[in-house]
């Protein structure tokens, strides 16, 4: 049975993309040029959940999940802005920007949509949603120093406000892994209240 590699998230405007580009050329230029696979900016999107591999036939039940989640919802603005990464900075593995909503309309939102999976079958997060845009990831083979040295960085940079966006909808995307990189498809749209 054919898989499709599914996650569901709100896709970025052109103008935060071309920020956190800026931002990654900023962080390239003073990191060891294997120290990290950097997320292509047009791929960077804030992810709500990951469903990982699932057989094909089940994207139509998805799909009416996420609308049913996304209902009642009102569109909404966040803000983007300071820099982090996981688990920690002295061994860190994910390069992040963080996203921050005032309302917590956000958060609701990424709990109902996780609510609305788990009845169809996809395990909760075992941890708290921490809204955040992934730049990139450590290379595996990275010297340690040089690791320590990008959590150092990540630390002592500060990154204000990169920008504002209205999150007017959210996607169901498709995740192809190439060796050139993922390449996503939006397998379906749900607009929120206001859009």
């Amino acid at each position: 049975m054919k898989q499709v590699r599914t996650f569901i998230a709100i896709e970025l405007d052109e103008t935060i993309k071309a920020a956190l580009a800026d931002l990654q050329g900023q962080l390239k230029a003073k990191v060891p040029q294997d120290t990290v696979r950097w997320v292509k900016p047009e791929g960077i999107h804030l992810t709500l959940k990951f469903l990982g591999n699932v057989p094909a036939s089940r994207i139509e039940e998805i799909k009416q999940a996420l609308t049913q989640a996304c209902a009642g919802f009102p569109a909404f603005s966040f803000s983007v802005r300071g820099l982090g990464c996981f688990p920690r900075p002295r061994r860190p593995r994910v390069i992040w920007v963080g996203v921050q909503e005032e309302t917590g309309t956000l958060k609701r939102l990424q709990k109902a949509i996780e609510d609305e999976m788990e009845k169809l079958g996809f395990a909760p997060e075992g941890r708290e949603f921490h809204a955040h845009l992934t730049l990139g990831r450590t290379q595996r083979r990275a010297g340690s120093g040089d690791v320590r040295r990008l959590g150092q960085l990540v630390e002592e940079m500060d990154v204000s406000e990169l920008g504002r966006m209205k999150a007017g909808g959210v996607s169901l995307m498709r995740s192809d892994l190439r060796p050139t990189g993922a390449v996503y498809t939006q397998l379906a749209a749900v607009e929120l209240e206001g859009a």
